[in-house]
């Protein structure tokens, strides 16, 4: 089994914004292949699953994303190396995704969070780019929504998004590095 873990904030107010960028794949994907999600109070995150994957965007905002992950990998007796985590990333321009295999948190607290949860950082990534940042702080950037003039670009990323999960599911992660980095 696997564990595809789409990091952003719940509530309205950011359903758009940049720091959902990982709820937005995972709801693209959802809206393409005909699955919903439906909350698990006690596993702090929307849930869908099929025979092979379990897709999850947590409730708990994202400075606190580790909460639900460490609880669905308990749960459903999930190996680390089986997750995804999908996120924003400052560092990258939009349009621009990114797979890593471990590394720090980036200045990412959604991440930070898991690293704590999970005791390390040696799990997969998918950075979706949500830069440049303009000069102002980060805290902000990330919760306003994305512009008009970014939505096609948006759309591509969200497409092409799915299209790596997938080939990264049935290939791994040192091949889909090598084709989507």
């Amino acid at each position: 089994m696997k564990l595809i873990a789409g990091l952003g904030n719940i509530g309205e107010k950011y359903c758009f914004t940049r720091h959902n960028a990982g709820f937005m794949v995972l709801d693209k994907w959802a809206l393409d292949d005909g699955f919903s999600f439906k909350e698990e109070k006690k596993l702090k995150c929307f849930i869908a699953k099929n025979d092979e994957i379990i897709f999850i965007k947590p409730t708990t905002f994202m400075n606190l994303s580790g909460e639900a992950v460490r609880a669905v990998i308990d749960y459903y007796k999930i190996d680390i190396k089986d997750i995804l985590i999908v996120y924003d990333d400052l560092s990258l321009d939009l349009g621009v995704i990114r797979f890593r295999a471990s590394g720090s948190d980036g200045g990412h607290n959604g991440i930070k969070s898991i690293i704590t949860h999970l005791g390390t950082d040696k799990f997969d990534r998918l950075k979706i780019g949500i830069g440049p940042q303009p000069a102002i702080p980060s805290e902000y950037y990330v919760l306003q929504n994305f512009p008009k003039e970014n939505l096609d670009t948006l759309k591509e990323v969200l497409k092409k998004s799915i299209e790596g999960i997938k080939f990264y599911l049935v290939s791994g992660m040192e091949k889909t590095q090598n084709k989507y980095n």
